[in-house]
């Protein structure tokens, strides 16, 4: 079993190797902005255990970052992992195959939003309010978060305009159930631009994007702002590992669908087959939250659990229940027309 990353000379190579005239193992194609503990994990929850399991050797490449899935990446990888946007955008242009849901395991293990035409479930990751309890002792809500009058500071919110506008809204007082409908509204997306202008001078943004990233957690726990968006699996490790005592606001976080997807025309067509099948399987996702916060996408995978596990996966029902489930769909339409003018609004 061969893990390694992919940079432009390695990709090359993979082109060169991976024609099926030569043959190749099942390649799988991770986002490459899945780092550290989120790269670790998926391999030691999904990767290494079915190789151990099937025998079947598997090799992870990294998929460069916002690169969309072309025609030719059948010649790259057999499996690649999705975020919710881009499933959308790849299913509709034919770049992935329509699943057989009958070899892998069929839709009704899976929790609805992670059951797609060309998509199934990896997992369930979600972007939280944190606040450090240790500085901050009340429970913030995102109403909270936008009411600088009555708790005075800084606040921390990621560089790009997708999960910001939900924010905003929240901060605003939108209900959690409320949030796509309103956006989809005559003044839902200016609503949300006012309640940004209102917060912009108190604002530090985060971005794990670029040569020089600014890490949530990091802003977090220097005391550079009062309390911030974070990603869940990010807040975890660093009370894990890094003995800090920052806290998981589960009301209003919003919770996205990872989905494993079979480039079309892949050369391993059965052997991916057996990888989702393997990878839907709900004691298989249960694990991941042993590595990284992330929640499985099958509709049991959090049975048995402990409460110590159940109290930081964003799956738990009771955390579930509290959430916003990230609309792709709406990412999908209005991505185009709204980064830029993000990206202007930041500019000002």
């Amino acid at each position: 079993m061969i893990f390694r990353a992919g940079p432009v000379c390695c990709m090359i190579a993979a082109i060169v190797v991976s024609n099926p005239a030569f043959g190749r193992d099942l390649t799988i194609g991770l986002r490459a902005d899945m780092e550290g503990i989120a790269r670790a994990g998926l391999i030691d929850s999904f990767v290494a255990p079915f190789t151990a399991s099937t025998g079947t050797k598997v090799d992870v490449v990294d998929r460069p970052r916002d690169t969309a899935v072309q025609q030719d990446d059948a010649f790259l990888w057999d499996i690649v992992q999705l975020k919710g946007s881009d499933l959308v955008t790849a299913c509709a242009q034919g770049m992935v195959e329509k699943l057989d849901w009958a070899a892998i395991g069929g839709r009704d293990r899976m929790l609805a939003r992670a059951v797609s035409d060309c998509g199934m479930g990896a997992f369930l990751h979600a972007t939280v309010l944190a606040w450090d309890r240790d500085k901050f002792q009340a429970i913030p809500t995102w109403t909270d978060f936008g009411d600088i009058a009555k708790n005075p500071g800084k606040r921390g919110l990621r560089r790009g305009v997708v999960g910001n506008l939900e924010i905003a809204l929240l901060a605003d007082g939108v209900a959690p159930a409320d949030i796509y409908s309103t956006l989809r509204g005559t003044d839902g997306v200016e609503r949300a631009f006012r309640k940004l202008d209102q917060l912009k001078p108190y604002l530090v943004f985060w971005s794990d994007a670029g040569d020089k990233p600014v890490d949530a957690i990091k802003i977090l726990g220097s005391g550079e702002v009062l309390m911030t968006s974070a990603p869940a699996e990010q807040v975890v490790e660093a009370d894990r590992a890094g003995h800090r005592n920052f806290g998981i606001q589960w009301t209003g976080a919003l919770t996205e669908v990872d989905s494993w997807a079979i480039t079309k025309g892949s050369a391993n067509l059965a052997d991916a087959q057996k990888f989702l099948l393997f990878a839907g399987d709900p004691k298989v996702q249960g694990r991941l939250l042993n590595s990284v916060a992330f929640g499985g996408a099958a509709r049991s995978s959090t049975d048995g659990l402990p409460p110590d596990l159940l109290a930081i996966d964003p799956a738990a029902p009771a955390n579930l229940a509290l959430s916003v489930p990230a609309d792709p769909a709406f990412w999908h339409d209005n991505f185009d027309k709204l980064s830029p003018r993000f990206e202007a609004w930041l500019a000002r």
